[in-house]
């Protein structure tokens, strides 16, 4: 790579350097008023070029046969839409809105006389057909994807026939692809192909049809009259898009979690050569390409990095990344006209603050950036503002001590030898501590405050209270993979909108589907490779009726989690949780073998809402603060005390509001190192927490995100407090339960909880806050007269 090592300097000076503290890196998370924002994972996103605000979460698009129009498809978990962008004014000029349970999914594509778009449907299994005439869409008849079997195709990526007669579908919940025929508007005959096929590309002799097998590491070659597959090319982890050169006939395909772009030669069928997109030498996974471009000269390929939030430019003749092009966060498509770039960056500028009741899932705007295709000397300018975008903050002080708890060289021992790790579920940080004077919170927006949770606001009191802490996830199917995997991938990122707003998919993702796993694995993969010895209590677990015990769910756990550990089950308490934890612990204490790494699921803070019968969401959150609180007292009055750090988390924020930004959740870090009694306003997020054990424990980072995050060196000391804790007894009724007449309890009635955030989320917060707050206008409304 000739553009600088991303981030090696710094990285250096965090393994191996002299010091030990960071400088506060206090700045908030969210978008500026200058067109720039920052991530919650603290990276600074400026896209350059002019700015063009599309829908929620665009991730496919097609540019018409004259170049004239892009149309998008916007997929997010709010209201989906097809947008038409005039490339020369750089402006939106349709949009055709489609409210759930009505669907887009990915693809989008012209006929060859650019009269005609189709686009995928997703989960309503059909094509939508629209006419197309100066920029103006008019929606016609779909065509309806059906068979016999009641076939669940879930259509993703489109290519048509040069011909202009057929449709090639990708169907990425059938894993096959189908052939339609436009006469007809019927399917023809479906192949099987790999898992989850992402997208379908035709080539342009017409001859070839490739078909990305995202759920593995391979592409389909398939005969496009026949339907048969011609061979099986095997690529790197997850491919996602695919590109043709006109030049030369070679296929680049972008491998999601390989970081890399797999150039395959179609007449050996097979892979040639692979380009790395790594920022660094050695990196470790995350910058997660998505979407490819050509040059007209075919000499450059465009490559959108949706982990790093840039353009890699690769030069194919040198077979190497030349420089990178910034973007907003998470570009999702790339596209080339004439000496133009346009790029959808599908997180656009982030949330910011939802104080007026937005729902974190939907609330953030996806962009269309407009750039000037860069010379050398633009490009070197460009490649040195994603360095600095992408920074990992330097160590700044010394240490009094060698045996500052969190290690300052690699393979430096630390004091604290058992690392609790405990992840609950969905609240902001001023829905909970934002009755807390000493930090930067809004007790107008709190509903749980310290009545209902003395133990955690007294935890925050005594250690460490973090007031600038994030989640890297919008919602729990992210929040769980990057709790325990330090990333969410390009699968998990793109399905679960569908999942959380009813359009037709399942929650495939803890563990339930390898295209859901990055290529590090998990926190316990990492431990197992690290020699860490580890138990796992609910992450990635789930119920077996046949014994009635706990299995996980993902081989790599092993043997190492507790069968008796219930899994997410909001009706079973939380308390019942701790008495299966404490059970094993007391005899871990007894035979003085406890495991270096624990990972505990404490999820009833997600509520019940109010349905009658149910505890009331105040009960609930009680019991999940009580049963946190116990777990704390027992290893501060164990032997284990003095050499044990308790992480706490909750996996995402997306229940409730907050005045920072909707990302920022309430987090602790305990243990006699961080007994300070302090607040601590340094920029962390989910990554920074687990680098944090990473280091205690002499593990390595798993992503580039962990690699990157700032440690939480600012919650400790050298000097370690020996005090226990305490734990406070309730003053809230832990059995009270909702009434008849309780607020808003016939909606409740109506939303399912069987599962993780099946429960629509954000009637959920109305509920919330209506149990909590009766008659006071909910955020963002007026009370009425």
């Amino acid at each position: 790579m000739k553009h600088k090592k991303l981030l090696v300097t710094s990285l250096v000076a965090l393994l191996l350097g002299s010091t030990s503290t960071y400088a506060a890196y206090t700045k908030l998370v969210g978008p500026k008023e200058d067109g720039t924002a920052v991530t919650p994972h603290g990276w600074t996103v400026t896209p350059p070029g002019s700015q063009v605000t599309l829908g929620d979460f665009p991730m496919g698009g097609a540019l018409s046969p004259d170049h004239r129009y892009l149309i998008v498809s916007n997929d997010g978990q709010g209201e989906q839409s097809l947008q038409v962008v005039d490339v020369n004014t750089q402006q939106v000029v349709q949009t055709i809105p489609y409210k759930s349970p009505e669907a887009l999914y990915l693809g989008v594509a012209f006929s060859p006389d650019g009269k005609t778009v189709y686009a995928s449907a997703g989960g309503n299994n059909k094509i939508r057909v629209y006419g197309f005439e100066n920029g103006t869409l008019t929606e016609r008849s779909p065509i309806m994807l059906t068979d016999k079997n009641k076939t669940n195709f879930y259509p993703a990526g489109l290519s048509v026939s040069k011909d202009g007669k057929f449709l090639l579908v990708a169907n990425n919940l059938h894993h096959s692809v189908s052939k339609v025929d436009l006469t007809t508007n019927q399917i023809v005959k479906t192949t099987s192909v790999g898992k989850n096929p992402y997208t379908a590309e035709l080539s342009h002799d017409g001859k070839s049809l490739y078909v990305s097998n995202w759920g593995e590491s391979s592409i389909s070659v398939v005969d496009p009259e026949t339907l048969t597959i011609k061979s099986t090319i095997p690529v790197g982890l997850h491919p996602n898009a695919i590109i043709e050169n006109t030049a030369d006939g070679k296929l680049y395909v972008a491998n999601s979690d390989s970081d890399s772009i797999s150039v395959i030669d179609p007449n050996q069928q097979r892979e040639i050569k692979t380009i790395s997109l790594s920022p660094y030498k050695n990196a470790p996974a995350g910058s997660q390409p998505n979407a490819l471009a050509l040059s007209k000269d075919g000499k450059t390929l465009y490559v959108s990095n949706g982990g790093n939030n840039d353009i890699a430019v690769v030069d194919l003749k040198a077979g190497e990344v030349t420089g990178l092009i910034p973007t907003g966060w998470y570009p999702s498509g790339i596209y080339l006209n004439d000496d133009k770039l346009m790029v959808l960056n599908a997180k656009g500028l982030g949330a910011g603050s939802n104080r007026e009741g937005q729902y974190i899932g939907s609330m953030i705007q996806g962009t269309m950036s407009f750039i000037d295709t860069p010379n050398e000397k633009q490009l070197k300018k460009y490649t040195k503002q994603v360095e600095k975008n992408n920074e990992i903050y330097k160590l700044t002080g010394f240490s009094a001590s060698g045996k500052f708890p969190i290690p300052r060289f690699e393979g430096q021992e630390s004091p604290i030898k058992h690392v609790i790790y405990v992840i609950k579920e969905n609240r902001t940080y001023d829905q909970v501590f934002g009755d807390m004077e000493k930090g930067n919170g809004d007790p107008s927006l709190t509903i749980f405050g310290k009545e209902i949770t003395p133990n955690i606001h007294q935890l925050a009191d005594q250690f460490a209270l973090l007031d600038n802490f994030y989640a890297n996830a919008e919602i729990s199917a992210q929040g769980h993979n990057w709790s325990t995997a330090a990333q969410s991938n390009d699968y998990v990122e793109k399905n679960w909108l569908a999942n959380y707003s009813g359009r037709n998919r399942g929650y495939d993702f803890e563990g339930d589907n390898d295209a859901a796993y990055p290529k590090a694995g998990f926190l316990w993969t990492n431990a197992a490779r690290s020699g860490v010895s580890f138990r796992n209590y609910g992450e990635f677990v789930n119920y077996d009726k046949k014994t009635g015990k706990y299995v996980a769910n993902e081989p790599s756990i092993g043997n190492n989690f507790d069968p008796d550990f219930p899994s997410y089950n909001l009706k079973i308490s939380d308390l019942t949780r701790y008495e299966a934890w404490a059970e094993e612990f007391q005899q871990y204490v007894k035979n003085g073998n406890l495991p270096q790494l624990q990972i505990v699921r404490l999820p009833n803070d997600h509520t019940l809402g109010t349905k009658v019968g149910e505890l009331t969401p105040q009960a609930m959150v009680a019991q999940n603060d009580y049963a946190l609180g116990k777990l704390v007292d027992m290893v501060s009055h164990s032997p284990y005390w003095k050499e044990t750090a308790i992480f706490v988390t909750e996996d995402d924020a997306q229940n409730g509001w907050d005045s920072v930004d909707a990302h920022r959740t309430t987090s602790l870090v305990i243990s006699p190192y961080t007994q300070i009694g302090k607040v601590d306003s340094t920029l962390y997020d989910t990554t920074s927490m687990l680098r944090t054990m990473e280091m205690i424990l002499g593990m390595k980072p798993m992503t580039q995100f962990d690699a990157s995050a700032v440690p939480m060196v600012n919650s400790f000391t050298h000097k370690p407090d020996f005090t226990s804790f305490n734990v406070i007894e309730p003053t809230y009724p832990l059995d009270q339960k909702n009434g008849v007449n309780a607020p808003m309890a016939k909606e409740s009635a109506e939303l399912d909880f069987t599962g993780v955030d099946h429960a629509n989320p954000e009637k959920l917060n109305k509920i919330l806050w209506k149990a909590t707050k009766g008659d006071k206008p909910y955020p963002g409304e007026k009370k009425s007269k």
